[in-house]
């Protein structure tokens, strides 16, 4: 295996693990500073290492250029699917720009300011981010890798899950909800 398909794949697991121990953190965390911390560093880490799996891909696998990423998602897709469609690299454009934002939401308006957006905008933003994960490891991922983002994905939607169990007790733009008292 070459040194820049090593890069590329390092890159993106470090994102992913990243996401997963930055999001199960932060939504099992119950607002504790400590949690909280170490939440938005490995969603920061997370972060910069899908930054690094863009710059890795665009380098070692696509010269830099534009088309011929668009032209291997299109045929990737049209393996798959049977849709000549590249459209999935503007998806993970999107993705790149929105968390990128978000990463810079949460280190400048604080943890507060992060926990009160709307639990809307929380469900559709990991709902989107474990979408992209499913796909690039379940639907376009083999073996090894697509087992591994079939457990992640599940892990995932399972704390979601716990950590939604309590919307009922919670404020309206809290999140995580605060556990009801017994």
């Amino acid at each position: 295996m070459r040194s820049g398909e090593i890069l590329t794949k390092v890159t993106i697991w470090i994102a992913i693990g990243g996401y997963a121990a930055g999001t199960v953190a932060f939504a099992l965390s119950r607002k504790r500073d400590k949690w909280d911390s170490a939440a938005r560093l490995a969603w920061t880490a997370a972060c910069v290492g899908l930054v690094a799996h863009v710059l890795c891909a665009f380098h070692f696998y696509h010269e830099w250029s534009h088309d011929s990423a668009y032209r291997d998602t299109a045929r990737q897709t049209n393996d798959l699917f049977g849709l000549n469609w590249g459209g999935g690299l503007y998806v993970n454009y999107a993705l790149l720009i929105v968390w990128v934002a978000d990463v810079v939401w949460w280190w400048l308006g604080g943890l507060e300011a992060y926990r009160r957006r709307p639990w809307l905008l929380v469900t559709a933003w990991h709902g989107f981010l474990i979408f992209i994960i499913f796909n690039a490891t379940v639907i376009f991922g083999t073996g090894f890798v697509r087992w591994t983002g079939l457990c992640i994905c599940l892990g995932l939607g399972l704390v979601w899950w716990r950590a939604a169990r309590g919307n009922s007790t919670r404020k309206p733009n809290e999140f995580p909800p605060t556990p009801a008292k017994v």
